[in-house]
């Protein structure tokens, strides 16, 4: 049960926070890890550099809702939201600007910590997630609501990709058929186009700075912009062969180059189905396998061969929908008509794309946690609590979860037990570390 009582929603008009609960029977498939890297060596080729990660390094990372106009986009964001900020409709481009909202990311560990410590006050995890207007094919010259829709899904930083996988004579569809494969073809398709604009304007100013450094004599910056040419070469004829620069093996110096581009193919995606109710149920309570689901076998096969790793999360938006507005009338369903939500997995699965790991502060006082992203260094997610914190890091206190909910949170039982580790600056953060900073200002 989330700790509802210590949980404080004061936010704007235009932002919603709400509580879900978690379930990860839905996930289909781990992700692959995104900006695979053979990394290289450090000063004088002593030591391996970490592995970077595509994206931005911010942990306050923005998810947004995609997918072919009219397939449910906005009717799942009023679900995941619990909002009525959506405008779901039977027509293409209900949605015109992008709507947000901040919602909290399921998590049974937070909840359990909250019913160790019973604090004060206690503030989950979140993820702010966009409702982007419908894509249509030919958005990438123009169509649709063309270069507006793409420059949303510029300012996010993982994607959520609903595709309709139901039957329904009176819901519409822009392309006149329910094919999914097909509209997940335009949706890369019109992504991968637009990318590959975007790398050859960056080609050609790389070609006139390579023209300018040598007309210098400038020997580093020729050497600099002639790597930025070579990668957007390799970046080119990879899209061209039509896959995501997500996908892609870059070594550590390309990555950081690529995320100076913030490439639409670039970003990690989990990818929702919009099922019927007779589906969802059938595959939730075991009764169909998801390959033995109509449409859902051919959808598996197309992210197999085309987004390998990436998750494909089954939803019924509909029943979710109906799920938020018996919720916010006080009403209960039917029993017989009732089961899990796919809500709380489907944030979870674009968290675990965008290679998202938490840790935890506890006590009496409050119980919270926080996001990282993975491998940061415990000086990193002292950072994340107070800039300060990592400026002037000293060690961190770290306990693992398993000890802290078998020790019922007891600092003296614990320390006694040896459960209490003092990790340095090189430590790479595990999920679920409980934490303890201490730095030199004397701030925890």
């Amino acid at each position: 049960m989330l700790c509802r009582q210590f949980i404080r929603t004061a936010l704007g008009s235009k932002v919603r926070l709400r509580p879900f609960h978690s379930s990860s029977t839905l996930l289909a498939k781990k992700p692959a890890k995104a900006g695979k890297s053979t990394g290289g060596k450090g000063k004088k080729g002593k030591n391996t550099e970490k592995k970077l990660l595509l994206g931005r390094p911010s942990n306050n990372l923005k998810g947004g809702i995609v997918g072919l106009a009219n397939v449910g986009k906005s009717s799942i964001f009023q679900a995941i939201s619990k909002s009525h900020l959506g405008n779901p409709a039977n027509y293409p481009f209900a949605t015109i600007d992008p709507e947000e909202a901040r919602v909290i990311v399921p998590s049974d560990r937070f909840d359990k910590l909250c019913d160790v410590y019973k604090p004060e006050n206690a503030v989950p995890a979140t993820l702010t997630l966009f409702d982007i207007a419908g894509l249509v094919k030919g958005a990438s010259k123009g169509e649709g609501l063309g270069n507006a829709f793409l420059a949303n899904i510029r300012a996010v930083d993982g994607l959520f990709q609903v595709v309709r996988a139901f039957d329904d004579p009176e819901i519409t569809h822009i392309e006149g058929s329910i094919d999914p494969t097909r509209d997940l073809e335009i949706v890369t398709h019109e992504l991968l186009e637009k990318d590959i604009e975007f790398v050859l304007r960056a080609l050609e100013t790389a070609e006139r700075s390579v023209k300018a450094a040598a007309s210098q004599k400038n020997s580093m910056v020729l050497t600099e912009r002639k790597f930025e040419q070579s990668v957007c070469g390799k970046i080119l004829e990879h899209l061209e062969s039509g896959k995501k620069v997500y996908h892609g093996d870059w070594t550590n110096d390309e990555i950081r180059f690529i995320n100076t581009l913030t490439l639409l193919t670039a970003k990690p995606t989990a990818y929702i189905a919009n099922v019927s109710f007779a589906d969802y149920k059938a595959f939730i309570t075991g009764g169909k396998k998801l390959d033995n689901i109509k449409y859902l076998s051919s959808i598996r096969r197309w992210i197999d061969e085309n987004s390998p790793g990436d998750l494909l999360v089954p939803v019924c938006v509909e029943y979710e929908v109906r799920l938020f507005e018996s919720s916010e009338a006080g009403e209960e369903l039917d029993t017989a008509s009732t089961v899990p939500s796919a809500i709380g997995p489907a944030i979870s699965s674009l968290r675990k794309a965008l290679n998202l790991i938490s840790f935890f502060t506890g006590s009496p006082r409050e119980v919270r946690e926080w996001t990282i992203r993975q491998g940061s260094t415990a000086p990193e997610a002292a950072g994340v609590i107070h800039g300060d914190l990592e400026k002037t890091f000293i060690v961190a206190q770290v306990t693992k979860f398993d000890d802290v909910i078998s020790h019922k949170g007891d600092e003296a039982s614990l320390k006694s037990g040896g459960k209490i580790a003092n990790k340095g600056k090189d430590y790479e953060m595990e999920d679920a570390d409980c934490v303890i900073f201490k730095a030199a200002n004397g701030k925890k």
